[in-house]
């Protein structure tokens, strides 16, 4: 039997359980690695690229903001399907994630049997996404933002991040374990793609990466 695997990217041990049992059932062939946090999810995925066949990445979790996990995940496999699982269902952030090349949305509020559904389709290699009218054509200045992040490195796509933390070049020198200098290069990259002229405006413009708060529900 051909065995399907799937990350899923999920900090609530709840979730992680119901979706595992859910696919279970569904697809007695499936066989799911569970990660709660970013930094698992691109460990599992990072060690066996060729044999995962979906990702399932909550936008909320630790180790990412917002849509950085997606363009984290797409820089570093781009051949591995990426779908976003979220309690977010406003339009604005599903059509958001998928100009931002995501392979399906699916909110948490569904049954699992209809979350089970979704996750066949796209595994069959569907976008999927809830039937909001408001998911549309994506519009110029989205998709403009979505060649800038898909431009970073990864290495730069986590820097960004720390310079909207508001961390200085020596603290994420330390972090990331290199000099100041290569974070400095990065840096002056990252302000060059982005087409701005600070870490200030770069902070502003990573805020399309974000998604606001009080559309959790």
């Amino acid at each position: 039997m051909t065995h399907t695997t799937i990350v899923i990217g999920d900090d609530h041990p709840l979730v992680q359980a119901a979706l595992r049992d859910a696919l279970g059932k569904a697809m007695p062939e499936v066989a799911v690695v569970e990660c709660p946090d970013l930094d698992s999810v691109m460990a599992a995925v990072g060690a066996r690229p060729d044999d995962i066949d979906l990702v399932l990445l909550d936008l909320n979790m630790p180790g990412t903001h917002g849509f950085a996990g997606l363009f984290l995940m797409l820089a570093q496999h781009p051949t591995v399907p990426v779908a976003i699982l979220s309690a977010l269902q406003d339009a604005d952030t599903i059509r958001r994630a998928l100009a931002y090349g995501a392979s399906g949305y699916i909110p948490k509020s569904l049954s699992m049997g209809a979350m089970a559904d979704a996750i066949r389709a796209i595994l069959a290699g569907a976008v999927w996404a809830p039937p909001l009218s408001a998911l549309d054509t994506p519009e110029a200045d989205e998709a403009e933002a979505a060649r800038r992040f898909a431009s970073l490195s990864p290495q730069q796509l986590r820097i960004l991040t720390m310079i909207v933390d508001g961390k200085l070049n020596k603290q994420i020198a330390g972090e990331l374990s290199v000099s100041e200098q290569t974070v400095k290069v990065h840096v002056s990259s990252i302000l060059r793609k982005l087409n701005v002229v600070s870490r200030t405006q770069a902070a502003v413009v990573a805020g399309r990466l974000a998604v606001e708060a009080d559309t959790l529900r």
